[in-house]
């Protein structure tokens, strides 16, 4: 039975959970609604498989597993007309021909906390699966090493249960003891046999090599195990977890205003592009329609982040090259950048600067000329990247057709953003799922042809140039108008208007105090980050902080597939791929 048409995830929805149910009869076992824009619907656990290969193998399928995660629910005393649970595990798969997504929630028990892997339907599903055991302490059948990924392996304990503390006031004071670092450090001893390597071929020892956590091509603290033959990559291991700061748990602690510096630190090189998917969501949850001025400022200081996002990347990438002016340049120029962002927002790479239902201050005096000043300057800057760096025969030599995955691959492994358009596929949410007024904007989406390591270095200097358009249009057209929505649940009111009203004056005392309650309910935003897709699922349970916080980034599925494109290559080739991936360790380990 297929599903050959596309729509707007709703109305695909909609067939969908209707057509679910006739193919998998009563083990399709309810539809939930929510503020996700997308169906929910809940699953036997002996359906798992089935159903995810049914939707994998559909005409437009939904060939994309874009997150998997869980949910502890012990706590939530809100769930009329969900079926049992005391963990829920949700899968959310994305459909680039539908342009829409569906979420599969299966329910357990504490007693019973098993689910069968899904690593033969979507290979991506491995990491996530892993971070499930690894945060809920719930097992997968058949996994192939289901082993601890963000907490290192003599860890006790699964943090993400409700039970377990969210503060450090809650631990005894930490000690190592001489033979409790070596009890560490034996821990962290690679044991080739265990990933299911050999030591040796035809009388030959491999060489196995740590690049890394140390390594200032890893970009962060990132291990990478390198099996060699010689130069020759036979396999690898990514090993993360060195910048683990437990973000999600920290969500369950703060109220729905005060996580929001908690995300820029995110992706640190994306700033307020972090704030964007938060805020919506939240927005979402509490019914706040924002005026166009804050939409408009939104776009414009999202897309100076992407700008400087990426010129940090194309600095380091080239580094990677080993070239080493492009760097100087490069932040050269992201420091003009960062002067304009300081202007508008007072602070540079974290300025937590959105806010609910708007921003945290109007646009000051002389915005504009400051702006300008910058979109005046860039263009010339790109085009002598291109002229000096990627039109240089030895930047072409050491990459093109290396490291070259095609679209089927990329999201195979979950690839989003600038790394899946390089292989030719145009999928841009601000395109195709237009948030935050992008609609109104005109700017084109560039694409690559091979996927390989010039490619993405080539599409992001494109990005830029359209992100300049896009800043343009917002200097141009800035409407006038409020920097934040009239409504009770967004940021505190003018301070003249609290001294008029008391009602005012309650409200302002009740959101400095206690934050906003929002309503039971459950909303999610994905939207067009630096580095890929990043979403924030979030659930509510009607109070003044979120029940559970889901941050989907790009760059951990990015990591995942590193093995499946350097198998066969060679070292200088992963130091050219790591360049060209674009990731940071903490838009990794959350």
């Amino acid at each position: 039975m297929n599903l050959d048409y596309v729509s707007t995830p709703a109305t695909a929805g909609d067939n969908l959970a209707d057509i679910l149910r006739r193919e998998f009869g009563d083990r399709v076992l309810h539809e939930q609604h929510t503020h996700t824009g997308m169906p929910v619907i809940w699953i036997t656990r002996d359906a798992l498989k089935d159903v995810l290969g049914y939707l994998k193998s559909l005409t437009a399928p939904f060939n994309l597993l874009y997150d998997l995660s869980a949910v502890d629910e012990r706590l939530r005393s809100d769930r009329q007309g969900l079926p049992p649970a005391d963990f829920t595990v949700f899968y959310q798969l994305l459909s680039i021909t539908r342009n829409a997504d569906v979420m599969l929630k299966v329910a357990l028990t504490a007693d019973d906390l098993s689910l069968p892997t899904v690593t033969g339907v979507f290979p991506v599903a491995n990491w996530y699966e892993r971070e499930v055991w690894d945060m809920f302490g719930i097992t997968f059948a058949g996994h192939p090493h289901l082993a601890r990924i963000l907490m290192p392996l003599t860890w006790s304990g699964h943090p993400l249960r409700k039970d377990y503390p969210a503060r450090a006031t809650e631990f005894d004071p930490y000690t190592l003891t001489v033979e409790g670092q070596s009890v560490e450090q034996e821990a962290m001893r690679f044991e080739p046999e265990a990933w299911g390597m050999e030591r040796e071929r035809d009388g030959a020892e491999f060489m196995f090599l740590n690049l890394g956590p140390n390594h200032p091509s890893a970009h962060g603290a990132f291990r990478l195990v390198l099996q060699l033959d010689g130069e020759e990559i036979v396999d690898c291991v990514p090993d993360i977890g060195y910048h683990h700061r437990g973000a999600e748990k920290m969500a369950e602690r703060q109220s729905w205003h005060s996580f929001i510096p908690y995300t820029d630190r995110i992706d640190y090189t994306g700033g307020v592009m972090n704030n964007l998917p938060y805020v919506l969501a939240v927005e979402k949850l509490a019914g706040i329609e924002v005026p166009c001025r804050v939409k408009v400022i939104r776009v414009m200081m999202a897309e100076m982040f992407r700008i400087t996002s990426h010129l940090l990347f194309l600095g380091t990438y080239l580094q990677d090259l080993g070239a080493m002016s492009p760097v100087f340049f490069t932040f050269s120029d992201r420091q003009r950048g960062y002067e304009v962002i300081e202007g508008i927002t007072g602070f540079r790479m974290h300025p937590a600067w959105y806010r609910i239902g708007g921003v945290m201050q109007d646009l000051p005096q002389g915005w504009e000329k400051l702006m300008q000043g910058f979109l005046d300057w860039m263009p010339a800057r790109l085009k002598e990247y291109e002229r000096a760096m990627m039109e240089n025969a030895i930047v072409r030599e050491r990459t093109r057709h290396v490291a070259a995955f095609n679209t089927a691959e990329a999201l195979e492994w979950g690839v989003t953003g600038p790394n899946l358009r390089a292989t030719g596929c145009n999928f841009d949410l601000r395109k195709q799922r237009p948030y935050s007024g992008y609609e109104q904007f005109d700017f084109e989406v560039p694409l690559g042809h091979n996927g390989d390591v010039f490619d993405r270095g080539q599409l992001r200097i494109e990005e830029m140039r359209q992100s300049l358009r896009i800043i343009q249009q917002c200097v141009d057209h800035m409407p006038a108008g409020d920097y934040k929505a009239d409504h009770p649940l967004t940021t505190p009111p003018p301070r003249e208007r609290m001294l008029q009203h008391i009602e005012t004056l309650i409200t302002h005392f009740l959101q400095v105090s206690w934050g906003p309650v929002l309503k039971p309910q459950e909303s999610l935003q994905m939207v067009e980050a630096t580095k890929g897709i990043n979403s924030y699922y979030l659930t509510s349970d009607g109070n003044t902080m979120s029940y559970r916080t889901r941050i989907r980034t790009p760059s951990f599925p990015h990591l995942q597939q590193i093995p499946a494109v350097m198998r066969g290559g060679f070292v200088p080739d992963l130091i050219a791929h790591l360049g060209s991936i674009d990731f940071v360790m903490a838009d990794v380990d959350r």
